[in-house]
């Protein structure tokens, strides 16, 4: 039986409109990391310069959802950023993942961290924790 293992990163998008969380895997996908933030208008100059350095096989994006399960108001603006990578990156497969509570879950591990309160207020950090939660549940939910 041969094993297949996969030598390229998936990287995860927390959309919003003042900032992008980006998560990234290990080459071997199995840890989910907070990378970084950025400015949606950086966003895909610093994704190109990304995948200069990185072999990446797919992109996950936070699907906004209301409590009911309708798209929430950021959804026309994720789609916008979604049609930016598709016509930036056409070979890069893109995923959709549930986001409902992946910005209240972020809060709670930055409080239950023991971070300094200033720390945690830190909209960067619950950025870039919220897009690593979204590229966590893929990751569980695309096990083989």
């Amino acid at each position: 039986m041969e094993l297949l293992i996969s030598m390229a990163r998936i990287l995860a998008f927390d959309y919003g409109t003042k900032r992008i969380g980006i998560a990234v895997t290990d080459p071997l996908q199995i840890i989910a990391t907070g990378l970084t933030t950025v400015h949606p208008k950086d966003a895909i100059e610093y994704i190109t310069k990304y995948l200069g350095t990185e072999a990446v096989e797919a992109f996950v994006l936070g699907d906004p959802k209301q409590m009911d399960g309708s798209p929430s108001e950021n959804k026309q603006h994720v789609k916008g950023f979604s049609t930016l990578l598709k016509k930036a990156f056409p070979t890069v497969p893109q995923h959709w993942v549930d986001e409902r509570f992946t910005s209240k879950i972020a809060q709670q591990a930055i409080m239950q961290s023991g971070l300094k309160k200033m720390d945690r207020r830190d909209k960067d950090r619950v950025d870039t924790i919220a897009a690593t939660i979204i590229l966590q549940y893929f990751m569980e939910t695309n096990r083989l």
